[in-house]
């Protein structure tokens, strides 16, 4: 090896340790984020004792105190208490598209990277239309034609998120199929569907799991969006979205009612995002 080359490798390796600690410090500082949002979403009384539902009227509109953390609403509700109640609902919206999305993407992604070439055909332009719209925009049009509501905000956001993973699981499942270990164990005299079931589906579960952990983040935001929107839950249910923009029209003397919603929205899309992209890094460096 030459000087020249030696020194080249040596700067990089600098390089990549001085960023490993920053990327390192993001990374726990994300799953710590993400503990706490856990903690709120299974376990809300333990965060806030206040009742999230209860009004006071002559309460209303407080800026933030040793009383109220988060300050009061329009209705005197405490705000801290309905940011702590509405990570169970916000974040099990996203959660639940993401994981229904996962399922369906699953299943629906290998059987087309089997099946015979019209039917591979025909769900691949199908896909292809999804994709061609950004994700909030057919959540949105699915949402619409349902109707409003959790359900139909889980089932819209879902929906809007199966496309990547139906070309993902059928693009692994057309590369596994023809890798080395899946035609030794048809050599060896294993069934096909069998050696389709215990070689290719848990490589494509896995490629199709790192990418759900970047995917919750933008089905939480997507959710968000929706409820935003009035689309999602209705008052008086403590939820991320529907606080934003029930703080929206008076943000200038009330700012904290729509800052703290966004702030815990902002915090757990990062958050979730820095660990499935941390996650897909890895996942890649032990392809290589």
């Amino acid at each position: 090896m030459s000087v020249s080359a030696r020194a080249d490798i040596d700067r990089r390796v600098r390089v990549s340790s001085r960023g490993t600690g920053p990327r390192r410090a993001l990374l726990w500082a994300a799953l710590a984020i993400l503990a706490v949002v856990a903690v709120m979403a299974l376990f809300p009384q333990l965060v806030a004792t206040q009742d999230p539902l209860r009004t006071d009227v002559r309460a209303a509109l407080e800026p933030p105190s040793a009383a109220h953390l988060f300050g009061t609403d329009q209705s005197g509700r405490d705000v801290f208490s309905r940011v702590v109640h509405g990570a169970g609902r916000s974040v099990g919206i996203g959660l639940l598209a993401t994981a229904l999305a996962l399922v369906i993407g699953l299943v629906v992604g290998t059987l087309s990277g089997i099946a015979p070439r019209a039917v591979d055909a025909t769900v691949m332009r199908v896909t292809d239309v999804l994709l061609a719209f950004p994700e909030f925009l057919v959540a949105l049009v699915v949402v619409a034609i349902l109707g409003p509501g959790p359900t139909n905000v889980a089932i819209a956001v879902t929906i809007a998120a199966v496309p990547v993973y139906v070309r993902l699981a059928r693009v692994q499942t057309r590369s596994l199929s023809l890798a080395e270990h899946v035609e030794a164990a048809r050599i060896l005299g294993v069934p096909a569907m069998r050696a389709f079931v215990r070689h290719v589906v848990p490589g494509v579960l896995g490629s199709l799991s790192v990418l759900a952990t970047i995917g919750i983040g933008s089905s939480i935001l997507a959710a968000a969006g929706l409820s935003f929107l009035g689309l999602g839950p209705t008052e008086p249910s403590p939820e991320w979205g529907l606080m934003l923009s029930g703080g929206r029209n008076v943000l200038v003397t009330a700012w904290w009612i729509a800052v703290f919603p966004g702030v815990a929205i902002t915090l757990t899309v990062v958050s979730a995002t820095i660990v499935g992209r941390s996650l897909r890094a890895g996942a890649e460096g032990r392809a290589r």
